[in-house]
């Protein structure tokens, strides 16, 4: 019992801790870190092998 307890007190500090920007800044939301959003991956040809099956 003392296990599951402790493994969910540090779930839930892990999830408040990944989410602190999201849940105290005003407009804060989780960063887009996907392929096709990166200006710079795109600059270089280099593409999400998901997106190439749904543009293409």
């Amino acid at each position: 019992m003392k296990i599951l307890i402790l493994t969910l007190i540090l779930l839930f500090l892990a999830i408040a801790l990944l989410g602190v920007k999201v849940f105290f800044v005003k407009g804060g939301r989780f960063p887009n870190t996907h392929i096709h959003n990166n200006p710079e991956m795109r600059k270089r040809g280099i593409s999400c092998a998901r997106d190439d099956e749904f543009f293409n």
